[in-house]
């Protein structure tokens, strides 16, 4: 196996990964004073950043490898989750004003301030073991593919390699690190994938001969309800479902915006992290769109549709660029991992371990989470092997297969606990665990589909975008119940936590924080995501 990198390429590669310990070590410089500089960067970041990060957490090297494989394979269906940058508003402005007054650290802990601390541990320990198994181990498995592409060795030399490398500057630099290092990789990213797009559209001849070669199928969003993969009901109900979850409720994401010092600024970053969302329909559905027109054309070939995005740098990219977009690809799989790390050590050290030895000083609460990033790491290596057996191929379908099992019980307990005062702490926690067990029943009956029939094999098989809306109105039924026959919340505890609880003071902050251009901004960007949804109808 050779490299494909010469030596301008090595060259650029060293500046950039200079660049990058440089910020890291910059942000060691500054310190990390206690809890809250080491986990959300002291309160103190800009909207720029804030929105650069939510952007470069979200993607990671398994969006490049497996969103270009998708959209090589099936065109455009995926495209649907992309579009997902109007729930980064719904972040904005629902969600992120709840979260600010209960001054949380994390997700878990609002869930605590809100219901009570059942939930806080159930959607500790839920994360963590969610993380690995859709997070860490998918990112590292892509790490593997493109590192070994590209430089030419071994799958398992690039992946542990990369995780080292990353591993290190976030155990040593925290939130601070993470964040600001991402804001660097964010602008590597989309400079080399939209390098990558533009070469690829000169290759084969333009826009209207891409559709020509690639057929119209490939151009659809809108695939008919029965099509066993990506069903337009599925795509655009299920999707949303998900999306609620990972955008709004997911301490990967949400942290970014709780870094910010206010609502305003938290707002505004999400905002923008919406508008960096819609890119890569652009630069990395689309190449992947471009890698099977130049397949067809005979220009390039691939074995399977995860390796695409390192092909078409192999292919079209000169000397010199092939070392910026290598850089680019290792820095949406750092910066995915760093968040990861990050969100794992603040949610196990402030979670669990200062739950359970809530009088530890600040210096070894530091200590413990730089310890738990390493046995995640650890567990996320462990499942690669298994994780090939879900999802039926491609890498970003087992990644939304998982998740699509795992969201609609969270994001049931998330929204309704905001939106409805009424919701308590029994019908959180019934709702959680029934959602929890429909949800691993589904994965192992599809990791032994093989073996079922009848009912069962139906149950394993069923769209998993479907999957997720009928286990999200079970959820919304299980969760409405159970709050009407059991006894109402003490309402004067959960003040400013929920719609219905809000104080004249609350309502006058939230009033303060709305400007006029972060309204117009965010409706032009609903109108973007209506213009493409009616664009690509096949």
């Amino acid at each position: 196996m050779e490299s494909i990198l010469e030596t301008a390429d090595w060259w650029v590669l060293a500046i950039y990964l200079l660049a990058l310990v440089a910020v890291a070590v910059w942000v060691v410089l500054q310190k990390n004073k206690n809890t809250e500089d080491y986990f959300l960067a002291g309160r103190n970041v800009g909207w720029f950043v804030i929105g650069a990060s939510i952007f470069a957490s979200n993607i990671g090297s398994e969006h490049v490898v497996g969103l270009a494989g998708t959209g090589a394979e099936s065109g455009m269906p995926m495209a649907h989750y992309e579009l997902h940058a109007w729930i980064v508003l719904l972040l904005g402005w629902l969600f992120l004003p709840f979260y600010f007054r209960s001054k949380a650290f994390t997700m878990p802990e609002f869930l605590e301030k809100r219901f009570d601390s059942r939930s806080r541990w159930f959607l500790s320990v839920f994360s963590l073991i969610g993380y690995v198994i859709t997070k860490v181990s998918v990112t590292i498995y892509a790490g593997g593919i493109v590192v070994s592409e590209l430089l030419g060795i071994p799958f398992w030399y690039g992946a542990i390699g990369i995780v080292l490398f990353t591993g290190a500057y976030t155990i040593i630099g925290g939130m601070k690190a993470v964040i600001y290092t991402e804001t660097l990789q964010t602008v590597i990213l989309i400079a080399g994938s939209i390098i990558i797009t533009y070469l690829g559209l000169e290759k084969v001849g333009g826009w209207e001969e891409l559709k020509l070669t690639a057929g119209s199928e490939h151009f659809n969003m809108w695939r008919p309800i029965s099509d066993p993969d990506f069903p337009w009901t599925g795509m655009l109900i299920g999707g949303t479902i998900v999306g609620v979850w990972y955008w709004c409720t997911d301490q990967y994401i949400v942290q970014r915006t709780l870094a910010a010092n206010n609502i305003k600024i938290g707002r505004r970053g999400a905002i923008f992290g919406a508008y960096l969302k819609l890119l890569p329909i652009f630069i990395f559905l689309v190449p992947g769109i471009i890698a099977y027109a130049l397949a067809q054309k005979g220009i390039l070939t691939y074995e399977k549709s995860d390796e695409v995005f390192p092909v078409l740098v192999k292919t079209l990219l000169p000397v010199g660029l092939k070392g910026l977009v290598a850089g680019g690809l290792m820095a949406a799989l750092m910066s995915s991992l760093a968040s990861v790390f990050n969100s794992c050590s603040t949610i196990f050290t402030i979670d669990i371990y200062k739950k359970l030895k809530p009088f530890t000083e600040e210096k070894k609460l530091l200590r413990i989470g730089k310890l738990a990033t390493t046995i995640v790491v650890v567990l996320g290596i462990i499942w690669i092997p298994i994780m090939e057996k879900i999802g039926g191929g491609t890498l970003y379908q087992y990644l939304q297969s998982v998740q699509s099992y795992i969201a609609p019980p969270i994001t049931a307990v998330f929204l309704l606990g905001i939106l409805w005062k009424r919701v308590n702490s029994q019908a959180a926690i019934v709702t959680l665990f029934s959602g929890l067990g429909i949800a691993a029943l589904r994965i192992v009956a599809e990791i032994y589909s093989a073996q079922l029939s009848g009912v069962l094999l139906s149950f394993a098989t069923i769209n998993f975008a479907h999957m997720a809306i009928f286990m999200f109105i079970f959820s919304v039924v299980v969760c409405i119940t159970v709050s009407l026959v059991t006894d109402p919340p003490n309402y004067s505890l959960i003040s400013g936590l929920s719609l219905g609880t809000l104080s004249k003071e609350d309502r006058m902050l939230n009033k303060e924080s709305i400007s006029v251009l972060d309204i117009v901004l965010s409706v032009l960007l609903l109108i973007v995501v209506i213009v493409v949804l009616a664009y690509f109808t096949g």
